[in-house]
């Protein structure tokens, strides 16, 4: 019951986000790093050796399982959360299969001090929230608070590559012990719901009867809507995927894969 609840207040929260999108201007898609390999290091992190070292584990990776893993670090996000940078380079990217959605970024950015596993429709099964939090937490921010960027990277990378290489079944089950008891979850009183309603209701008005006193492209901020959204929970999302921009600018490519905001962030 109380997912159901959740689930049915995050889609109608996304379809709002969509409506004022249209009637409030969109805002322009970021200046991605082209995608020139496995492993796209703009902040310069990683060594030449250890570049390769990762980019060949990836390339055997994907051999093996027909799963993309990218890892990319960024200069900067351009003023987003990580989590809206993140489906949007996957889609842009287009990492992973088309049809299969089975692509996965490794995501740092180093002067946010931010970091995010972002996850394919596909692969949301075996690599779920809980577990990509719990690799971020246990794997990747340790040694980035110690300033070993190259440990934390290729720990993650190496927890990525082994739950992605396990049986289905058995990635499932790891996938599901992550997972927080109900127990653990926290409670969402009334009040705080009824709070973030009345703040998108006040948007909707503003976004609808203040057109002419505004310049255009501004209505219901984007950072906002994901904050609202992601306190209610991840619990369920739409698997319509929207358009996939595709494509790779260099010698890999993307195969057309899409995301809708699956995984998982930290900071340090």
């Amino acid at each position: 019951m109380i997912q159901t609840t959740k689930a049915g207040l995050v889609a109608f929260l996304f379809g709002l986000t969509s409506v004022l999108a249209i009637g409030g201007g969109v805002q322009a898609q970021p200046a991605f790093p082209s995608l020139s390999g496995r492993v796209v290091d703009q902040a310069r992190l990683l060594s030449d050796t250890r570049e390769a070292e990762i980019t060949a584990k990836l390339e055997a990776l994907e051999v093996d399982t027909n799963d993309q893993l990218v890892v990319v670090t960024v200069d900067s996000l351009q003023d987003l959360e990580i989590e809206e940078y993140g489906y949007q380079l996957g889609r842009a990217w287009g990492i992973g299969q088309e049809g299969e959605d089975n692509g996965v970024l490794l995501i740092i950015a180093p002067n946010e001090r931010k970091v995010r596993i972002e996850v394919g429709y596909g692969l949301e099964p075996i690599l779920t929230d809980a577990l990509s939090n719990q690799i971020i937490q246990n794997e990747i921010l340790p040694p980035f608070r110690e300033g070993g960027f190259e440990r934390g990277i290729t720990a993650g990378v190496d927890a990525i590559d082994t739950q992605l290489r396990l049986d289905p079944a058995e990635a499932e089950a790891r996938a599901a012990a992550a997972a927080p008891s109900e127990a653990d979850l926290p409670a969402y009183p009334a009040i705080v719901i009824t709070i973030i309603f009345l703040f998108l209701f006040v948007n909707i008005l503003r976004a609808a009867g203040g057109g002419r006193r505004r310049r255009r492209g501004r209505g219901l901020d984007p950072v906002l809507v994901w904050t609202a959204a992601e306190v209610l929970g991840s619990a369920s999302r739409g698997r319509s995927g929207g358009s996939d921009w595709g494509g790779g600018f260099g010698g890999f490519s993307g195969g057309g894969g899409s995301f809708g905001g699956g995984g998982a962030s930290g900071g340090w």
